[in-house]
């Protein structure tokens, strides 16, 4: 008989399996479902039986015993949608502009929503479904990560304050270590009415790896620029890790007001802008 590799096997008892794959227009029939048992208990969801052109036997014996058929993508901590589909559109022969599309259709928020890490998504997805899923499974862990936390979900305080700032933390922040301490800049200068002015705001959208000029803060009109506006911008600019969420979250105790690279490509912080400029000084 002749099947396609990748196929889907429905939740449900044999009987059901069996009347879904002869609508599929697989040659199976009423016998069959007294047959795979034999073999075993069916897979579920999309399996790989790895040939088009088998026995009737080896197809039923394909059905409970095949491995998943699934591919792993990975979203990085600090990455946007744009970059991070553009990469999935390479690896999955996928419409890059359908994924942008369908996010748009069903994200609460531009971009900050997806959570980073290794997603195991079966192969036989379309676009829509894959967004649907990394999509549901990402707004159910920020939501875990709140009552966690806060012990409620507020979804416009959660992503327009605490995922805003650890998207900004996490492009600034040379370290984990650092995240706390950055978080401590940002509230120090919103408590106080100071812009912002951190390049890492710039890094949003299809700008994530874009390198931040004076000429870029000069012609960069958006929210994003808080060399510009005050406050936050008004929407996360990239994926967030866990431990970016908890410095926003929990900021460290401090004053400091400044921070700036250091010949170890980490940051030297500051409470003064005097010091601040020693720094620069030290740092160069």
């Amino acid at each position: 008989m002749h099947s396609p590799k990748i196929i889907k096997i429905p939740n449900g008892f044999i009987s059901r399996i069996i009347t879904y794959l002869n609508h599929k227009d697989l040659d199976v029939g009423v016998v069959d479902k007294y047959i795979v048992p034999l073999f075993g208990s069916p897979q579920h969801g999309w399996i790989d039986i790895k040939r088009n052109s088998l026995t009737k036997g080896d197809f039923l014996y394909a059905l409970t015993h095949s491995k998943a058929a699934v591919k792993e993508t990975t979203l990085i901590p600090g990455e946007t949608k744009e970059i991070f589909f553009e990469q999935l559109s390479k690896k999955w022969n996928f419409s890059y502009e359908k994924l942008l599309d369908l996010y748009d259709k069903y994200s609460p928020y531009p971009d900050g929503v997806l959570i980073p890490e290794s997603y195991n998504v079966p192969m036989g997805f379309n676009e829509e479904q894959l967004i649907k899923y990394i999509l549901n499974y990402s707004l159910k862990r920020h939501k875990e990560l709140s009552y966690k936390y806060l012990n409620h979900f507020d979804q416009k305080e959660w992503f327009e304050k605490y995922v805003t700032i650890a998207s900004i933390i996490q492009k600034e922040a040379a370290n984990k270590e650092e995240m706390p301490l950055v978080s401590a800049v940002i509230y120090n200068r919103l408590k106080i009415g100071m812009k912002l002015q951190m390049d890492g705001a710039l890094n949003y959208g299809k700008y994530s790896h874009v390198k931040v000029t004076k000429k870029r803060i000069t012609d960069d009109n958006s929210r994003f620029n808080t060399y510009k506006y005050e406050g936050l911008p008004p929407y996360p600019l990239c994926s967030v890790s866990k431990h970016a969420i908890i410095s926003a979250l929990f900021p460290a105790d401090n004053n400091y007001l400044y921070f700036v690279k250091s010949k170890d490509n980490k940051h030297l912080f500051s409470s003064s802008y005097k010091k601040h400029l020693q720094n620069i000084k030290n740092g160069k």
